[in-house]
């Protein structure tokens, strides 16, 4: 399939693919559209209801890897904070590294003195747990979402597959309940998708799920809780 590095409006890289006329990220912003998605109502929302004075550890699940923005802005937020970021991103299709060159995160997000940090979540090997920093862990899984069996494992998945016009079985009941499996208890899922389908498939598996205000060029996106 064809592939292309496309600007967006923020400024920041993306890519996209022309056959299916989809970016990895929102062509309105791909750096605004991960902080407002990911960062904004998933990273503070955890933050704020699941750290305490006896947990300092945030163990985040990424469905849809891809280029790494949204992990590398994690670490950039995790560098505000006393507390340790665990970080595994799922992908079955890796970028590559070319590609990964081109992308111009480092310089969007005035991280300069972080490049190595960027650089080595794309050097480090598939299928293991690395250190990326003193509080950092990353695990990058090649893998198809279908295959994943955590179980009570993540406080925050963020739900960043390709949309459901292109892959709709990424968008199913049997997907989100095996994210429902993967969180523990008050664990949140965020996604850039507001679909009246998706929300449905996510409250079938028991979600306690509520629309939010959509970053640049959507109007809503959703949220997720597991109530137990």
């Amino acid at each position: 399939m064809k592939r292309e590095i496309l600007i967006t409006s923020d400024g920041s890289t993306t890519i996209h693919l022309p056959d299916w006329n989809e970016q990895y990220h929102s062509k309105h912003g791909a750096i605004q559209e991960a902080y407002h998605v990911f960062i904004k109502a998933g990273f503070d929302k955890a933050k704020e209801t699941l750290l305490s004075a006896t947990n300092s550890n945030l163990s985040i699940l990424e469905i849809g890897f891809g280029t790494g923005l949204n992990a590398f802005i994690t670490f950039l937020e995790a560098q505000k904070h006393a507390f340790y970021i665990d970080y595994v991103g799922v992908e079955a299709y890796p970028v590559e590294g070319k590609e990964i060159q081109k992308l111009n995160y480092v310089g969007e997000l005035n991280a300069a003195n972080f490049r190595d940090i960027f650089n080595k979540m794309h050097q480090v090997s598939w299928n293991e747990k690395h250190q990326i920093s003193e509080d950092f862990s990353l695990q990058k899984r090649k893998q198809f979402f279908e295959n994943i069996k955590d179980n009570n494992v993540f406080d925050l998945i963020y739900f960043d597959a390709f949309g459901a016009t292109n892959q709709p079985e990424l968008w199913t009941e049997t997907i989100f309940k095996k994210m429902y499996t993967a969180l523990k208890s008050d664990g949140v899922l965020v996604t850039y998708s507001a679909k009246g389908s998706v929300r449905r498939a996510m409250q079938a598996v028991g979600f306690a799920v509520e629309r939010l205000t959509g970053p640049p060029g959507k109007r809503e996106m959703l949220r997720a809780v597991k109530k137990e």
